[in-house]
């Protein structure tokens, strides 16, 4: 139920009132006066508040300029006693909903509360949407345990409040974009938009009115003018995916944008200012590149001014089983099913393999074992045959020189407690493995 406040020093008119809009299932609190109204701002969670102009300790044109900056979902309608024009205007600006003639106008009340109750609603959704994507972006929702991911959040973390260019590299399926967007949600920018674009879907010219946008006429089949990403992100962040791609005619307006903070439509002589955070990302070597003559070194120097290496999800073994029961539960809840867990087995298998892609490729497999799944267990026969297959072979591998292998292991667990001057939490994190396995392991193996 819809909570509405009635700010009205006239007894018989606020009552009058609160009758009828109590009547379209609406709950009414009323106030005399603006302390009392404060008072009840605090104690109710108010969604419409209807305030007379004339108050006897203040004026509610500046109360409404008061309860929208302490309360900026909350709408506001004025009841005007003559219709004051001046007052009505600046009650406007003041952020109010509307207003409306006191005593002359109860049949129009209620089609104007429903619309402002309508758009405090809106207001009040969009906010928890909001939340949401600044709750998921989150660095503390991150997945993972690895030195290698942690290294790579704490840097980000750090450069999430400056207004800094960023250079994410990794190969395909990292988790860039992702980042991406968890650096905009952390930084100074994150109520404004976060637009992203990857360079390599599009051709050169096409890349081009999608990135800085284009006027009406500019080229065939321009029926009118189009804003471009660099426009809809303007105070807000672009990231651009697969900058490696880039023409060089593009890499030259992209460094002129950076440097000067303007560009060229297309088709347009006039400039476009724009304020905009670039984060960019690339699973190339943009130093190879930039020897081959494929990429420009000024412009590698200005967007890799601070640079964000995203770990392969092979160099971080021990973050497989955290995005695995992650993703069952994600896709477990999608479909419907009740699947609770993995074997050893399957585990096991997912562990030994490369992930040529990466945190995307595993994700795949995931969701497709969860489809497959009859019960609550997933085993190894749902795992696609070239990963069983590797499983497998590594499997036969162990058995004939399982000595050798019980030696090695030993021998490396030996030297990385040397090196960690005995410490097994590190140790165990540079194993990749878990603190209890390692001090299986010791026993297993009798190391000192």
């Amino acid at each position: 139920m819809k909570n509405i406040l009635i700010i009205d020093d006239e007894e018989k008119l606020r009552n009058l009132l609160a009758k009828i809009i109590s009547y379209e299932g609406f709950e009414v609190i009323q106030a005399e006066n603006s302390k009392t109204a404060l008072k009840k701002m605090e104690q109710f969670d108010i969604d419409v508040v209807i305030c007379d102009v004339k108050l006897p300790d203040g004026n509610g044109v500046e109360l409404s300029k008061a309860l929208k900056n302490n309360y900026p979902l909350v709408e506001i309608i004025l009841l005007t006693a003559y219709g004051n024009i001046p007052d009505s205007v600046q009650a406007i600006k003041n952020g109010a909903f509307d207003y409306i003639t006191k005593g002359d106008d109860n049949n129009k009340i209620i089609p104007l509360l429903q619309r402002a109750v309508e758009k405090a609603d809106l207001a009040k959704r969009v906010q928890r949407l909001e939340k949401q994507l600044g709750d998921k972006y989150s660095f503390d929702n991150f997945i993972g345990k690895s030195r290698q991911i942690k290294g790579s959040i704490e840097l980000a973390k750090k450069v999430a409040l400056s207004n800094t260019t960023v250079l994410l590299t990794g190969e395909t399926g990292t988790g860039k974009e992702v980042f991406a967007q968890a650096i905009h949600q952390e930084s100074n920018r994150r109520n404004k938009n976060f637009v992203a674009i990857n360079c390599s879907a599009f051709s050169k010219d096409l890349l081009e009115s999608e990135l800085f946008g284009h006027k009406a006429g500019a080229f065939t089949g321009a029926i009118k003018d189009h804003k471009g990403l660099f426009s809809e992100a303007n105070n807000g962040t672009i990231f651009l995916d697969e900058i490696g791609e880039l023409a060089p005619d593009l890499q030259a307006k992209l460094l002129r944008v950076i440097e000067t903070g303007e560009f060229y439509k297309v088709g347009e002589s006039k400039p476009t200012k724009t304020n905009v955070r670039i984060i960019a990302a690339t699973n190339r070597n943009l130093q190879n590149e930039i020897d081959a003559g494929n990429f420009r070194e000024d412009l590698f120097y200005r967007i890799a001014a601070f640079q964000i290496a995203l770990p392969a999800l092979r160099e971080r073994v021990c973050d497989i089983e955290l995005f695995t029961y992650h993703f069952l539960q994600m896709f477990s809840a999608k479909a419907n099913k009740k699947v609770e867990r993995f074997t050893d087995d399957f585990i096991s298998a997912l562990r030994q393999y490369q992930w040529k892609g990466n945190i995307r490729e595993l994700r795949n497999v995931i969701e497709r074992c969860v489809i497959l799944a009859d019960g609550l267990v997933i085993t190894t026969d749902l795992l696609p045959v070239e990963i069983k297959q590797n499983a497998n072979s590594s499997s036969k591998d162990k058995v004939v020189s399982s000595f050798e292998l019980a030696q090695a292991e030993k021998t490396h667990i030996q030297k990385v407690l040397n090196y960690t001057n005995g410490n097994k939490t590190k140790t165990a994190e540079l194993l990749g493995i878990a603190l209890t396995t390692l001090y299986r392991k010791i026993s297993e193996y009798k190391i000192d």
